[in-house]
C-alpha cells in the first residue's frame, strides 16, 4: 500500500512538473501585460481590470485551446461538414452524424498540431503577414522607412519586413509577440473589411476600426493555414505535371508550342530565341520547379517559378473577389431606395437630398467593402418573431407593448412597432436607447445560426419583397430562406466571400493550368511517337534499301 501511495505522488508530481513545463514553454508566457489583455478583447473574454499579470496570463492558459488549439469546437454542425468536404473527408450518413463524431473527425484533419500552434504564436512575424497583398506589403515598407531592392518583388519585401519587425515595433513603443493596431496602421477600414471579406470571416457589426483589426488579427493563423493548404495543393498537382515533361517531350514540340507553353508560365523568352535555346529554356524552367528550392515555392502551373507559396492562390483570390463582387452588384439592383438608403445609413455614408436611385447604387457599390458602424431602424426586419415581441414588451414604450400584447399582430406589425419604439429611443437617448442597442446586440448574435429558420413561407417571401426580389414559382421554405439568407448577409456585410468560394477558386485555376500542362504533354506525348514512328519507318526503308543493294 505505502509503494502504492508512494507511485501516486510521483506520478502527481511527474504530472505537476509537466504541466509547469508546458505552462512555462507557452508563447503568451513572454507577452507584456498589454498584449494578454490585447488577446483576452480580441477572444471576447472578459477580464478584470485592474488585473496584475499573473491573473491575465492564468486566464489566457484558460482560454488557449478552445480558440487557438481547437478553434473549431466553437462551430456549428453546418460549419464543421462544410471543414470536411473542404478538405475531401468523405462524408457520412448525415443521419448517423454526430456533432461529437464530427469534432473527432475534424480534429483528425486540423491544419496543425497543438505544439505547431505554440511555436507558430511565439513567432508571430515569420507567417502574420502572408496574408497581405503585395501593395499592402509596400506601403508597411514606405511607411516605415525599410529599404527594398528594386525590383520590389513579394519574396524581398516579406524578408526585407521581418528583418525590421522588431525595430518597427519598438519605435511605436509598442510590444511585437502579438501586435497591436500599429501594423495595421497603414490599412484603412475598407482594407480591414476586404481582408476578412476575401477569407470568409464575417464583419463585427455594428464595428469600428478597432473591432476590424482584432478580427484580422484574431483570424490571420486559420486564413494563413488555410492558404498554405491550398497552396501546397497547388504546388502538387504542378509538380505532378512537369515530373511527366521529359526531354523527349521537349525534344518533339515545335516552336509554337514551346513558345506558349513559355508564355503560359511566366517564362521569358528573349526576342530572337533559336529553338534549341527555347527548349532550353523550358528544361531550366522545369529544374526550377522540381529541384531542391521547391519546398519554398509555390510551383503554380498559371505563375512563374519564383513565387512566393502564397501567390499561388493570388490569381485564384482576385478571381473570386470579382466574382462576388459581380453577385452583390447584381443584387443591389433589385433593392428599393429605402433599403439603398438603410444600407449606407448603417455605415455612416452621408446621402445627400434627393439622391436618385442610380446615384444609390453607386453610393452602395463603392461602399461594398464598408462595415456597418451602427444599428439602423432596418436592423428589426430580421430578427425572429420572439426577439421581435421581446423588445416590445421591456422598451417601455406604451404604444409598442400594446402591439407585441396583440396575439394576432402579424409580423410586418411587429416590426413596423419595433422600428418606431426604436426611432424613439434613438431620439431621447440615454437608457432607452442603450436598453435598444444592448437587446439588438444581444439578439442579432443569437440569430446569426438560425435566422430564417422558424419564419413562415409569407414572412420569407414579404421579406424577399422589400429588397425587390420575387419569389420563384414553386419555391421550397428551403430555397426561400436561402434567398432569404442571401440578401440579408449582402446587406448586413456588404461584399462577402465564403471561405469555400475561395478556395474552389484556387483548385478551379490551378486545375486550369493543369489541364493546359497536361493537354500540352499529351500533345507533346502524341508528337514523339509520331517522330518515333516516322524515324522507326524511315530506318525500316533504310534496311530495305541497304537489303536490296546487298
Amino acid at each position: 500500500m505505502r509503494i502504492a501511495k508512494t507511485l501516486l505522488s510521483l506520478a502527481l508530481v511527474a504530472n505537476a512538473a509537466v504541466a509547469s513545463s508546458w505552462f512555462s514553454n507557452a508563447a503568451y508566457n513572454k507577452w507584456h501585460e498589454t498584449e494578454l489583455e490585447r488577446w483576452l478583447s480580441d477572444h471576447d473574454v472578459p477580464y478584470p481590470t485592474p488585473a496584475d499579470r499573473k491573473d491575465l496570463e492564468k486566464l489566457v492558459q484558460t482560454n488557449w485551446d478552445q480558440n487557438i488549439v481547437e478553434p473549431y469546437r466553437a462551430w456549428d454542425t453546418e460549419k464543421l461538414t462544410s471543414f470536411l468536404k473542404q478538405k475531401g473527408v468523405e462524408s457520412k450518413d448525415s443521419a448517423e452524424e454526430t456533432r461529437d463524431s464530427l469534432l473527432a473527425r475534424v480534429k483528425g484533419s486540423w491544419y496543425e498540431s497543438e505544439e505547431k500552434a505554440q511555436d507558430a504564436w511565439a513567432n508571430v512575424k515569420d507567417w502574420i503577414l502572408d496574408t497581405w497583398t503585395d501593395s499592402q506589403l509596400k506601403a508597411f515598407a514606405d511607411r516605415h522607412g525599410i529599404p527594398v531592392p528594386q525590383p520590389r518583388k513579394r519574396d524581398t519585401l516579406l524578408q526585407k519586413i521581418r528583418e525590421r519587425y522588431e525595430t518597427v515595433a519598438q519605435k511605436a513603443g509598442e510590444a511585437a509577440a502579438y501586435p497591436g493596431n500599429w501594423l495595421y496602421e497603414t490599412w484603412t477600414e475598407s482594407d480591414l473589411k476586404e481582408w476578412l471579406d476575401t477569407h470568409g470571416f464575417p464583419a463585427p457589426q455594428p464595428t469600428s476600426r478597432d473591432k476590424l483589426v482584432a478580427a484580422v488579427r484574431r483570424n490571420s493563423r486559420l486564413a494563413y493555414l488555410r492558404l498554405q493548404e491550398q497552396a501546397e495543393w497547388s504546388r502538387k498537382s504542378t509538380e505532378e505535371a512537369y515530373a511527366s515533361l521529359t526531354d523527349k517531350l521537349i525534344d518533339s514540340w515545335g516552336e509554337s508550342q514551346l513558345k506558349e507553353f513559355c508564355d503560359k508560365n511566366g517564362i521569358n523568352v528573349p526576342q530572337g530565341t533559336k529553338l534549341n535555346q527555347l527548349r532550353k529554356l523550358v528544361r531550366k524552367h522545369r529544374a526550377e520547379l522540381l529541384g531542391d528550392t521547391i519546398s519554398g515555392t509555390a510551383a503554380s502551373a498559371f505563375g512563374a517559378a519564383t513565387s512566393n507559396i502564397n501567390q499561388a492562390a493570388a490569381k485564384a483570390t482576385d478571381t473570386a473577389s470579382q466574382a462576388v463582387q459581380d453577385a452583390f452588384d447584381k443584387a443591389i439592383n433589385t433593392w428599393s431606395d429605402t433599403r439603398l438608403k438603410g444600407y449606407l445609413d448603417a455605415r455612416g455614408v452621408p446621402v445627400p437630398q434627393g439622391t436618385k436611385t442610380n446615384e444609390l447604387r453607386a453610393l452602395v457599390r463603392k461602399h461594398s467593402y464598408k462595415a456597418a458602424s451602427g444599428w439602423t431602424a432596418w436592423t428589426w426586419d430580421d430578427l425572429s418573431i420572439e426577439n421581435l415581441r421581446s423588445y416590445l414588451a421591456s422598451s417601455g414604450n406604451a404604444a409598442a407593448k400594446k402591439v407585441a400584447d396583440k396575439s394576432t399582430a402579424t409580423r410586418d406589425e411587429l416590426v413596423a412597432a419595433a422600428q418606431s419604439a426604436y426611432a424613439s429611443a434613438s431620439t431621447a437617448g440615454g437608457g432607452s436607447y442603450a436598453s435598444a442597442t444592448s437587446f439588438l446586440s444581444k439578439a442579432t448574435d443569437t440569430a446569426k445560426a438560425n435566422v430564417f429558420e422558424t419564419w413562415s413561407e409569407s414572412d420569407l417571401k414579404s421579406y424577399l419583397d422589400s429588397y425587390g426580389v420575387p419569389a420563384p414559382q414553386g419555391s421550397t421554405l428551403n430555397e426561400l430562406r436561402a434567398l432569404a439568407r442571401r440578401q440579408y448577409t449582402y446587406y448586413k456585410y456588404g461584399t462577402t466571400t465564403p471561405a469555400e468560394t475561395l478556395y474552389a477558386k484556387v483548385r478551379e485555376n490551378v486545375l486550369d493550368g493543369w489541364d493546359w500542362v497536361a493537354s500540352q504533354l499529351r500533345i507533346g506525348s502524341d508528337a514523339a511517337k509520331k517522330k518515333a514512328g516516322e524515324v522507326e519507318a524511315e530506318a525500316q526503308k533504310k534496311g530495305q534499301k541497304m537489303h536490296k543493294e546487298l
